[in-house]
This record gives C-alpha cells, structure tokens and sequence, in this order.
C-alpha cells in the first residue's frame, strides 16, 4: 500500500512509515497508555506530532473532533483513525486492536486474582484504599467536563435535568441520551448559538516542523469517502456481530448469560457519548441491577483496577464480563476462570466493534459536516446531559464507599469510613488543585489503605 507523500515545509518531514514500524508503535501504547483518555490523547500528540511527526497537529485535532462527538472511547477512536489514515483499513484496525489487547489480558489476570484472592488482608488493604481514589476520580471527571461542557444556563440546565433523571427518577441512561439528542436538536435550529460546539483547532501549533500527514498533504484515496467501501466496511462489520451473537444464541439461547452480554454491551456501545464515564452508569444499571453479574461494590472495585491498568477506561467492561461469567458458573463450577476470560471476550468484543465501524465507515462523511451545528447541536447537549450522569455515579460510588454495610432501604445504616472520606478529599484535591496524574493517585491512596488495614 503506498504511503501518503509529505508535503514541503521549513523542516523536512520524517520518511515514510511502514505498516511493521506503525504494528511496534500501537503495541506499545497498548502497554504504556495509562491515565484514562485525556491521558492517553497526550500521549499520542506528544509522540505522533512532537517527536515523531506522523501528523500535524492540525490534522491530529481534526481527527480527535471526529471521535469525540462519536459514542465510544475517544482516545481508541483516535489510535484507529489516525492508523487507518495512515495505511488504510488494516492499520486502522491494527492500531485500535493493539490499544485494547494488551489491556484485555492484564485485566483478565487482575480480576482473577481479585476472585481467587480477594479476601487476602493484603488484597482487601489495597482495595480499601483505592476505592475512594476512585470515588474521587470519578468526581473530578465531572468537574472537569462539566467546566469545559457547561458554557451557558441551558446547558447547565440539561446537566441538571439529567442528574435529577437518573438520581431520583431512575431514568435509564438511553432515554437521558435520547431526550438531550432531541433537546439539542431543537436548540440548534431556535437558540444556536447556545449549542455550538467548542472549535478546538483555535490553538494549533505549527512549530513541530513538517509531518508525514501535513496540513496540506492530499486525502488518500482509501480515506476519501465512498459508497463501496462504506457498504463493504458496513456489512463485514455486521457481518462480524451477527455471527458472533448467532453463535451466542445457537449455543446458549437467548436466556445465556454470553448472549446477553453481547446484546447488552452492544447497546452500551451505541450509547457512550461522552466517553467512558458516561457509559458507566448504564453499565452499572444493567450489569448490577438488570441482569446481576456483579454487585455494586464490585463494580467500584472493577473501576478501581480499570483506572491501574493500561488502555481505554471502558475496559471496566472486561471486568464486568469476567465477574458475570464467574459468578453465573456458565461453564459449571470446576471451570470458572475459563467462564469468567470467555465473559470478558464477550464483552470486550462486542463493546469495541461498533467503534471500528464509526471510523471506517463514518469519517469520510463526518468530515463535510463536521462545523454544522445541525449535526453539533445534539451532541453538545448530550454531553451536557452526561455531567449531570457522572456526577449521579460519583454520589453511588461515594455511599458505597463512605457506608459499606448500608442498603437502599436503609441508606446509611451502618458505620461511617471516616478514612475512607479523608482519601476522597486528599485524592480530589491532589487532581485538582496538585494536579498529579491518576495512577500517583491510586497508588499513594492504595498505600494508604493498606497500611490503615494493617493498624486496625
């Protein structure tokens, strides 16, 4: 596959890059993309337009636009647009499968050991301390979308719309996507000046030099849109699911909790605006409340281990999968590590296609869109709505945590973690105010659980 030609500039751009040295470059950050997405976009634009110059920066803030008013991981998105631009169909989806796999496996390997072990003081010290971390990770997400989202009093408005929809109505997540979709939709066209979306390439660095994939380096022909190839891309891709769900549903009937899961992490993935936080409650509604894989608590340890491990935040879904399978026994109890990888499979599977198929199939026809507000308007409200989401699950989160023994009957029975509370507020101000990165954060909280378990 030809590579695409640089353009000239006052620096000359790197040599073409070859699909292998492209294959070491993804692997790679598969290992090493910790810090949830904010921190895995800084690590591609550090590496891809600083050092390496793979690609502009504004050609690298063009394709994070695309992914970011898509559903689904952004930064996942992002690795798979960029190969894909690059070397077409196979080192777009070589780069987003090498984003997620090396996650696949050490999540699998951690959420083994936290069944088989998790009764050991030392496992439950270090949860101890990690699961306020969490809490207030999950609360400075909210803090930080919601102060770069909520421009104006009506967006703010929808946020707390959505809050009240999910907190005290126990409105399921798709509705509150779909309501703020149509809300969007209606104030773009009476009030659109309220709906624009953030421009994003207002900033743009040219300093770094010429790139491989400069501001003015033509489209190639395989990005350039076109109905065969959305067809193709379109029907291998449902091709892929139906087989995958038929195959589900031929071996365990559509009761199986494998089949289940591929519906249900199918619809989650078709609804994750706003990125992996937002999906989460939807998640917690459906794995904890609807179908029982899991329960609430270890559904904040499973956040807990997806915020320590590498790759996209959303990998939650893994965890959510291999605890379902484990605990549903769906292979009979003398093979529950083998039921709980095949659930995290499952998940992972069927969380991640549709991501493939938003890129390969819709950037080319985003892009002629992608600065009218008819088609912003919705999202921008949508990503309103999902503040006021994330802001619900950081209140969940919180009463596990704060009152472990307590029951929706009886909300704050039990004794208050007043340690627990101390690692939240440390763990937010060291986001906010110190602004250390996540994993310093986990880590310094985990050691301080730990050693609380161990004076006790």
């Amino acid at each position: 596959m030809s590579q695409i030609p640089a353009s000239g500039s006052s620096r000359d751009a790197p040599p073409p890059v070859s699909l292998l040295e492209a294959f070491g470059y993804w692997l790679k950050l598969g290992f090493i993309s910790f810090g949830g997405p904010a921190g895995q976009i800084s690590m591609m634009h550090s590496e891809l337009v600083e050092r390496r110059r793979w690609i502009s920066e504004h050609r690298f803030l063009h394709a994070l636009n695309y992914t970011m008013v898509l559903p689904g991981p952004e930064a996942q998105q992002l690795a798979t647009y960029i190969g894909w631009l690059m070397h077409g169909t196979l080192g777009g989806i070589m780069a987003g499968v090498l984003f997620v796999l090396p996650s696949l496996g050490i999540l699998i390997a951690l959420t083994w050991i936290y069944l088989a072990f998790g009764d050991l003081p030392v496992v439950a010290g270090v949860l101890y301390g990690i699961k306020p971390a969490v809490t207030a990770i999950v609360l400075f997400a909210a803090f930080r979308i919601g102060t770069r989202a909520l421009r104006n009093g009506l967006l703010w408005a929808i946020a707390a719309v959505a809050f009240v929809a999910i907190f005290a109505l126990q409105v399921p997540f798709p509705y509150i996507v779909l309501g703020a979709g149509a809300t969007g939709y209606l104030g773009g066209r009476l009030a659109p000046d309220k709906f624009r979306a953030g421009g994003g390439q207002d900033a743009v660095d040219d300093s770094f030099g010429a790139a491989l994939i400069d501001d003015d380096t033509p489209v190639p022909d395989w990005a350039r849109f076109s109905w065969r190839a959305t067809i193709v891309h379109l029907l291998v891709g449902m091709a892929i699911w139906t087989a995958a769900e038929g195959a589900l549903l031929a071996t365990y009937g559509w009761q199986g909790p494998l089949t289940q899961m591929g519906w249900f992490f199918t619809k989650a993935a078709l609804v994750t605006f706003g990125g992996a936080y937002a999906v989460l409650p939807y998640v917690y509604q459906g794995g904890v409340d609807q179908y029982g894989w899991l329960s609430g608590a270890q559904m904040i340890d499973g956040l807990a281990l997806g915020e320590t491990t590498p790759g996209p935040l959303i990998m939650v879904v893994a965890f959510v999968g291999f605890v379902g399978g484990w605990s549903k026994e769906i292979f009979g109890p003398e093979s529950l590590a083998l039921a709980g990888i095949a659930g995290a499979s499952v998940a992972t599977l069927f969380t991640f296609l549709p991501s493939f198929l938003f890129i390969l199939v819709g950037a080319p026809a985003v892009e002629a869109t992608r600065h009218d507000v008819k088609f912003t308007a919705p999202l921008t409200a949508i990503t309103a709505a999902v503040v006021g989401v994330i802001l619900n699950l950081a209140l969940f989160f919180a009463w596990y945590v704060l009152w472990p023994n307590a029951s929706p009957a009886a909300p704050f029975s039990g004794g208050f973690e007043w340690f627990s509370l101390l690692i939240t507020i440390a763990a937010f101000l060291a986001l906010w105010r110190w602004k250390l990165g996540i994993i310093p954060v986990i880590l310094a909280s985990a050691a301080a659980g730990l050693a609380y378990s161990l004076l006790l």
